[in-house]
C-alpha cells in the first residue's frame, strides 16, 4: 500500500481528499490512500513522517509552503526560485528517506490559462502579494507576460497600493489575477477594491478562489463583458501535477 496526503493547519474543507479519492475509484487504483495530516506547527513534520513511514508523497498548504522548506533535502529548481512547496516526493534511496519539494501550483495555473489567453494579453494586475501570488506571478514570467501587483500596504515602489488604481490603468491591463481572499465563502458579498468601470470585453478576470463558482470580482467582470475563469481547473492541475511526480511520469 501507498500513502499520500495532505498537511497544512485548517483542513477541515480541503479539496484533495475527495479529488484523489474520486481518481482512484474511476482508474481502479486500489493500493494507495489519501488521508489529512493536519499540524499545529512545522515543528511536528519530523514526528509524522517518522509515525508514518509508509508514506510516498505528501502535499502542502497553508501556512507551511514555505516554512516546510528547511525539513526537506532537495528542493527542484522551480520551486526554489519561487520559495514555495506544495509537493513533497519520498523516495527511499540505500535505506535513507530523502525528501524533495516541488511546486505544482504554477504549473496549474499556467495549464489553466493559457487557452484564454489572447493576443492583447499582454499586461497583468495581480492581486494581492501573499503566498498564493507567488507562484501566480512566477507563472506570468514563464509565459512572458508582464505585472504588477497591488497590495492594501505596499513594501516598495514596484508594488500599487489599491488606492492608486484608476479606470484608465485598470483599462490599460487586460488580465486581472485575484489571489486574494477576498469573496472565498462565507464572505461571497465581498471583492478587491478596483475600479471596476474600467473593465471592458476585452478583460480576462481570473480568480484563484474555487468556492463559491462564481465570486462578486467575476460577476462584475462578466457583466462588464470581460472572460472570466475560476480557480478549480488550477486546483485540479496542480493536484494531477503532483501525482505525476510521486510516480515518476514526465510534466510535459
Amino acid at each position: 500500500m501507498r500513502f499520500f496526503g495532505l498537511i497544512g493547519k485548517s483542513l477541515e474543507h480541503s479539496f484533495s481528499p475527495v479529488f484523489f479519492k474520486e481518481k482512484f475509484e474511476i482508474e481502479g487504483i486500489n493500493d494507495c490512500f489519501y488521508n489529512l495530516y493536519p499540524l499545529k506547527n512545522i515543528d511536528e513534520f519530523n514526528q509524522l513522517i517518522g509515525d508514518f513511514t509508509e508514506l510516498s508523497g505528501l502535499n502542502v498548504t497553508i501556512p507551511y509552503k514555505q516554512e516546510v522548506i528547511p525539513f526537506l533535502d532537495e528542493i527542484e529548481d522551480n520551486a526554489k526560485e519561487i520559495g514555495a512547496v506544495n509537493t513533497i516526493k519520498f523516495e527511499w534511496i540505500k535505506s535513507k528517506l530523502k525528501l524533495t519539494g516541488y511546486n505544482t501550483d504554477y504549473l496549474g495555473f499556467i495549464d489553466s490559462l493559457k487557452p484564454l489567453l489572447k493576443k492583447h494579453h499582454k499586461t497583468a494586475l495581480v492581486l494581492g502579494t501573499g503566498g498564493s501570488s507567488v507562484a501566480v506571478t512566477y507563472a506570468l514570467k514563464k509565459l512572458g507576460i508582464k505585472y504588477i501587483n497591488v497590495s492594501r500596504n505596499p513594501v516598495n515602489t514596484e508594488i500599487l497600493s489599491y488606492d492608486s488604481l484608476h479606470e484608465d490603468l485598470v483599462n490599460d491591463y487586460k488580465l486581472i489575477i485575484n489571489t486574494t481572499p477576498l469573496g472565498m465563502y462565507p464572505g461571497t458579498s465581498q471583492s478587491p477594491d478596483i475600479p471596476y468601470n474600467g473593465i471592458n470585453k476585452d478583460h480576462l478576470l481570473y480568480d484563484l478562489i474555487y468556492n463559491p463558482k462564481q465570486t462578486e470580482f467575476l460577476k462584475i467582470g462578466k457583466n462588464k463583458g470581460a472572460d472570466i475563469k475560476n480557480g478549480a481547473e488550477m486546483l485540479f492541475n496542480q493536484a494531477e501535477f503532483s501525482w505525476k511526480i510521486w510516480n515518476n511520469i514526465s510534466l510535459k
